[in-house]
């Protein structure tokens, strides 16, 4: 739901035949197979991961209408394109686990053509409250024994909160991307404050 409505915010840049997208820390390709749905636009992949890249590419020879799609093993903090490469580039739950996110910011920005649009789609704690509250001993005291039970893997379970907790608000994430240099800065919280939308512009 939540990646199916940055594609429909995203629409106007994907439908462009000319466009070029990169979705970066693209994982096992959710997003980006999202964002190709219906899309004219040529749309890339990147991510550091080997292992998940194995399986975004087997995904994408079993959906239709991603022929313009290839993805690549790249370093986020260092992709090998040049200056002014895309018209879009987005993330999904994987920017904040950069080492870096200026950093990260500066070479998204980089890479934007002047007008291009960065979408970053992340998890984040809703505010002090009783659906903030549960939200939290949801995330810190259950999920992490239900993951565990059904993966064999309690403490991949017990990192998501944990990563979500030392990561910006949204209000701060914004902040940090007109520093870096973006306009047009805004946010949309999601499922009650627990995802945000972050869009930005390289003027």
């Amino acid at each position: 739901m939540w990646r199916a409505r940055v594609a429909r915010q995203m629409r106007p840049i994907l439908e462009r035949r000319d466009a070029v997208v990169l979705d970066v820390c693209c994982g096992t390709g959710d997003l980006a197979f999202s964002l190709a749905r219906n899309a004219k636009a040529e749309i890339l992949g990147a991510d550091f991961s080997h292992s998940m890249l194995i399986r975004a590419r087997a995904k994408a020879l079993r959906v239709n209408g991603v022929a313009r799609m290839a993805f690549l093993e790249a370093d986020a903090l260092r992709l090998p394109f040049a200056d002014g490469s895309f018209d879009l580039i987005t993330t999904a739950f994987g920017f904040r686990n950069l080492a870096n996110y200026e950093d990260g910011l500066r070479e998204m920005l980089r890479l934007l053509n002047p007008g291009g649009t960065l979408a970053i789609l992340e998890f984040s704690e809703p505010p002090r409250g009783l659906l903030g509250d549960m939200y939290r001993f949801y995330c810190q005291k259950v999920l992490p024994k239900i993951g565990g039970l059904i993966s064999g893997d309690a403490d991949a379970y017990a990192y998501l909160p944990k990563s979500v907790a030392r990561f910006f608000r949204p209000e701060e994430l914004a902040a940090l991307m007109k520093q870096v240099g973006y306009v047009s800065v805004r946010y949309h919280l999601m499922t009650f404050g627990s995802v945000a939308l972050h869009v930005g512009v390289r003027g």
